[in-house]
C-alpha cells in the first residue's frame, strides 16, 4: 500500500511530526510504502483565483505542487497533519488545500484520508474548526476519512512524547490503515 504523509507544520521536530512519525512507524511495520512530505521544505504558493487551471488545465504557479499532485495520484491513503493555529490549520497546509481547486476531481474520489491534529489547549473543542473544515472537504470531494488523531494539551515542542497514549494510538492507526 502506498501512503502519502503531508506534514503541514512549519516546526521541525514538533508534535505534529512526532505523531506522524509514530503513525508512519505503524504503517511501515504493517508493510506500507510511505512518501513523507514536509510542506515547510517545499514551495507551495497560494491560489491566485485566476482560474487559469480551469481554462487551460494547468496552474499558472511555478512551484512544487505538480510533484505533490503526482504523489497524491500514486497513493491510496493520504495522512494530513497540522497543528491548530488560531482555531484553524497552518498557512502551509491551507495553501496546499486551496490548490486542490485546480486538480481533477477524479484524484480525490474514493481516496482515503487520515487526520493528525495536535494543539495547545486541553479542550478537544479547540480543534472543531480544523476538523470540521477537513470533514466538509472530504465529503465534498467524495473522500473517505478513515481515522483521526486529536492530541490536545501539547503546547510545547515535543510535549506529545509525554503522552504515550497519543503515540500508541498513532502507531495502532498506522497498522490498521494497512491491515
Amino acid at each position: 500500500m502506498e501512503i502519502l504523509v503531508i506534514n503541514g507544520s512549519p516546526r521541525k521536530g514538533g508534535n505534529t511530526e512526532i505523531l506522524l512519525d509514530a503513525l508512519i512507524s505503524g504503517a511501515q511495520e504493517a508493510g506500507a510504502t510511505i512518501a513523507n512530505v514536509k510542506l515547510r521544505n517545499l514551495k507551495v504558493s497560494p491560489c491566485r483565483a485566476c482560474d487559469s487551471c480551469k481554462r487551460t488545465g494547468k496552474c499558472i504557479q511555478k512551484d512544487d505542487m505538480p510533484e505533490l499532485v503526482s504523489k497524491m495520484e500514486q497513493s491510496e491513503v493520504w495522512i494530513l497533519g497540522t497543528p491548530v493555529y488560531w482555531w484553524g490549520p497552518t498557512a502551509q497546509i491551507k495553501a496546499f488545500i486551496d490548490r486542490w481547486y485546480g486538480i481533477n476531481r477524479d484524484v480525490f474520489k474514493g481516496r482515503k484520508a487520515v487526520l493528525v491534529i495536535p494543539f495547545e489547549s486541553g479542550n478537544p473543542e479547540t480543534a472543531r474548526h480544523v476538523l470540521g473544515m477537513f470533514e466538509d472537504i472530504f465529503a465534498y470531494l467524495e473522500m473517505k476519512q478513515i481515522g483521526t488523531i486529536l492530541a490536545p494539551g501539547v503546547p510545547e515542542r515535543g510535549e506529545v512524547k509525554k503522552h504515550s497514549n497519543f503515540l500508541e494510538d498513532a502507531i495502532k492507526l498506522g497498522i490498521s490503515i494497512v491491515g
